[in-house]
């Protein structure tokens, strides 16, 4: 047994552990550091594969930028863990049911094994260019909508995450702007009438005797 294949299982028991603890933590925090943990180990076991750009795109989009984001999120809505815990007994049926069923049908998968005796084999001139830019050109020619989908379901999470840490004071002032083009000439304007007010002059004292006041 060589270094890679130990540090490969080095790797995938970490990967496991922390995966798990993603899903056991009581901490919403504690569940996203755990999250951040396991990409870092799937992309070291990436990095054994030879897949250095997965595993550096993984570090840089996953962890530096969805990740951190995701995590500020979690800390800025203060959620109360105490009443999400309320149903859990209650939903670990269901809950154990789909786990099953995944868990059945990624066992069908790999039972099945790849068939990498079917998979064309590189010519030089391919492996000269490096696996960054063949993933290049297959991702923007062959998976193109795939990756548009997915493009677009990371902008509607980055979306619904922005709607969620938004919070409306209820002392704060704002204009509504489909309210104010409604607004005509008399509601801008309005002439009171009012009846005039004059002033009274102050009485002028007498003067006395010795000609003062």
């Amino acid at each position: 047994m060589d270094i890679t294949t130990i540090l490969f299982y080095v790797f995938s028991g970490i990967l496991l552990v922390s995966s798990f603890r993603v899903i056991t933590a009581r901490s919403t925090v504690h569940a996203a550091l755990f999250l951040i943990l396991s990409f870092f180990t799937a992309s070291c076991i990436w990095m054994l594969l030879k897949a250095e750009f997965l595993a550096i795109a993984l570090v840089l989009v996953y962890i530096g930028a969805v990740m951190v984001l995701f995590l500020f999120v979690v800390m800025m809505l203060d959620l109360n863990t105490d009443s999400m815990r309320e149903g859990f007994w209650k939903h670990l049926p269901v809950a154990a049911v789909i786990g099953a069923l995944i868990a059945f049908e990624m066992g069908i998968v790999l039972m099945g094994g790849f068939q990498l005796s079917d998979a064309p084999v590189a010519t030089a001139a391919q492996v000269s260019q490096g696996n960054t830019k063949l993933l290049g050109i297959e991702i923007y020619t062959s998976y193109l909508y795939p990756l548009q989908i997915a493009a677009v379901l990371l902008l509607v999470a980055i979306v619904a995450a922005i709607a969620l840490t938004l919070r409306r004071r209820k002392d704060s002032r704002a204009m509504d702007a489909s309210e104010q083009v409604k607004v005509t000439k008399a509601d801008r304007l309005k002439i009171v009438k009012m009846a005039p007010t004059v002033a009274v002059p102050a009485p002028v004292a007498a003067p006395t005797e010795g000609g003062q006041a």
